[in-house]
């Protein structure tokens, strides 16, 4: 499974079903480049989650919506809805145990 790149045309799409993460991040954002590899390495070990993830620069309609201040935030939705959000780094271990919680409610 890969991390897959939403825009703020595709967004509502890619995260209307079941549960998703997606990563707001920047090319700029050192704490962003140290995240996305952690979601990588995630979105290989839980199949049934959506991975998704945003570049804030290119798409202004949808973080503003879901008023994305900080990055990296981590918006997490199940089935269409916000269940969650996390700013900043993240471990594994954490983003995991966060997401099982909505995977299996």
């Amino acid at each position: 499974m890969t991390v897959k790149v939403t825009t703020d045309q595709t967004f509502e799409q890619d995260t209307s079903t079941g549960v998703s993460l997606t990563d707001f991040w920047a090319t700029w954002c050192g704490p962003c480049r140290m995240q996305s590899p952690v979601i990588e390495n995630l979105s290989a070990e839980m199949p049934n989650v959506h991975f998704t993830k945003m570049d804030v620069d290119q798409n202004r309609q949808v973080p503003q919506e879901f008023q994305i201040m900080s990055i990296p935030t981590l918006l997490i939705k199940k089935d269409g809805k916000v269940v969650d959000k996390v700013v900043g780094y993240h471990s594994k271990e954490q983003l995991k145990q966060l997401l099982e919680q909505y995977e299996n409610a």
